[in-house]
């Protein structure tokens, strides 16, 4: 049997009723839970299986971009709870000495991973990249542009929910 989830009822992390309403729904098995790739976020539509089997087709307007915690509403009126999967990202931290010499070395970075195409999320003085290859590589490749005043890391999150996408247009 497949569910069809098109109507969207919000985040249950900013919707405090709409949270207690998923207790309920949980309590008398009228949950359905996904779990996605970051990748799902802004498609149209979603083909998935809930964590009990059953198979949900999610149809949303692609402006929508998934958040953990956002939840729809099934034709057949059961909740659908969405979860988004983790994922590793690379963390390059700036120290505070980074100035104004370092902008060239700056913008090597920039066309590196922009010619790459990898999206990129900057918080304060961290840049976070999503992964598209063999994260070995990419840090060699960053080590090799000999920038003083970083630090590479991993770091398991899901924090590229609102990532910057490189694009050719």
């Amino acid at each position: 049997m497949k569910e069809i989830a098109n109507v969207y009822l919000g985040n249950i992390d900013r919707d405090f009723t709409l949270a207690q309403k998923i207790t309920r729904s949980r309590e008398e098995n009228r949950l359905l839970e996904v779990t996605l790739q970051q990748s799902d976020r802004s498609k149209g539509r979603i083909l998935a299986q809930s964590t009990d089997g059953v198979a949900i087709g999610i149809v949303k307007n692609r402006e929508l971009k998934l958040r953990s915690g956002d939840v729809f509403q099934t034709t057949n009126d059961a909740l659908v709870l969405i979860h988004l999967k983790t994922e590793t990202l690379m963390v390059l931290t700036l120290d505070e000495a980074v100035d104004l010499h370092s902008a060239i070395e700056l913008v090597r970075l920039g066309h590196l991973l922009g010619n790459q195409h990898y999206p990129i999320k900057i918080e304060g003085n961290k840049i976070y990249v999503r992964l598209t290859g063999d994260r070995t590589i990419l840090a060699r490749t960053i080590e090799e542009l000999n920038f003083s005043g970083i630090t590479i890391t991993w770091e398991q999150t899901a924090k590229m929910q609102d990532a910057i996408a490189h694009h050719h247009h």
